[in-house]
């Protein structure tokens, strides 16, 4: 039992890490990491997993899912805009190269999507 626990521990940690990168880099989802490093917590050590639900910056994205609230459109449209400021300047960056262009908006398109079909809360 000790062995599954050192894994989803491991996990969580590996999953946080993703999360808090995909903060500042939109190609990686911030929310979905954050929740599967909640689940891995959840079973590998109970305060870890307290700690991060009650995080300030987490908290909120783990408790929203549990009880099914959805994300508030203000958090929708700041992320979608926040999304796309990114995409562009990364574009104008990487103006050579074609195929990593099709690559950024088909992400941008994609996780665009991704946001506008969660639930949203009122």
């Amino acid at each position: 039992m000790e062995i599954s626990r050192g894994v989803f521990f491991s996990l969580g940690v590996t999953f946080l890490g993703i999360g808090i990168i995909g903060i500042v880099i939109p190609i990686l989802p911030t929310t979905p990491f954050i929740l599967v490093s909640a689940f891995c917590f959840g079973k590998s050590s109970k305060r870890i997993e307290k700690w991060i639900s009650s995080n300030r910056y987490f908290g909120s994205y783990i408790e929203n899912y549990k009880a099914n609230k959805g994300v508030p459109l203000d958090v929708k449209l700041k992320s979608i805009g926040f999304l796309w400021i990114t995409l562009i300047i990364s574009a104008l960056i990487f103006s050579n190269n074609i195929y990593l262009l099709i690559l950024l908006i088909i992400v941008g398109i994609a996780v665009t999507a991704h946001i506008l079909l969660l639930k949203t809360r009122i």
